[in-house]
């Protein structure tokens, strides 16, 4: 559990510095539409989303409040997976070191 929980905050890290990078010195909707201008980009986008939706119905699953697995998706889509590397510590920290609880949330 302690590299899962490693991976998770490098993760938080990693996706901090690069948004924090796009949103200083990028341009959010000048660079979105190029990418929407080049096939390879389409996809990457597709891939992307495809991933956040999985992760997010985990989350969706494993959760006990329906707003806060709302709250998580929202975050998913937003930040991506900066929200995802953080959900996936804090629930890490929460299942005590239980693989089961981790996995299954609720369900467990």
């Amino acid at each position: 559990m302690k590299l899962a929980k490693l991976i998770s905050i490098l993760g938080m890290l990693a996706m901090t510095a690069v948004l924090i990078n796009g949103f200083t010195r990028g341009d959010f909707f000048g660079e979105g539409s190029q990418l929407f201008a080049m096939p390879w980009g389409i996809v990457s986008l597709v891939d992307l989303y495809t991933g956040f939706t999985l992760f997010s119905a985990w989350i969706i699953y494993r959760e006990k409040s329906l707003p806060a697995a709302i709250l998580w998706t929202v975050a998913m889509m937003t930040l991506g997976f900066f929200a995802g590397s953080l959900y996936a510590f804090i629930t890490l920290q929460s299942s005590n070191g239980d693989w089961r609880k981790f996995w299954l949330g609720k369900h467990a």
